[in-house]
């Protein structure tokens, strides 16, 4: 299964859930202290909502969700060949999951894409690599 990843900074936590529940009818699939996510079905969605204040209102990054590593490699090779440069991250951790995945930038606009699968849940955030690459 594939879904896209939508990631939104946001000014208030509490009233995007709220609004984001009412949307598309479903709570999150996870809350965190300032972070959480909607596993939504119709439309296929990974909603993710990253307490920003001051950036509310601003897409944080794109992704999509695939279904093992396999399709990660997959499509990191099909990109890196058609000229994109990619920055691969094996076994990380970032928003509250244990992910293998890797980067790859929207040449003429700089909008970050990231290319993912889920390998388990993590209870916390890795703060070091989270600053440099991940969700914040």
């Amino acid at each position: 299964m594939s879904r896209l990843q939508l990631a939104l900074n946001v000014n208030d936590l509490d009233a995007s859930i709220a609004f984001y529940s009412h949307l598309f009818g479903t709570e999150p699939a996870k809350t965190r202290p300032g972070y959480a996510n909607f596993a939504i079905t119709t439309p296929p969605l990974k909603l993710v909502l990253i307490e920003n204040p001051g950036s509310g209102g601003s897409v944080n990054h794109l992704g999509v969700e695939v279904a093992d590593t396999a399709t990660v490699e997959a499509e990191q090779e099909r990109l890196a060949a058609l000229g994109h440069a990619v920055i691969e991250e094996k076994d990380t951790t970032c928003c509250y999951a244990r992910q293998d995945k890797f980067w790859v930038q929207d040449t003429p606009d700089a909008e970050r894409w990231e290319i993912y699968t889920v390998l388990d849940d993590a209870p916390v955030v890795d703060a070091p690599a989270a600053e440099a690459t991940c969700c914040v």
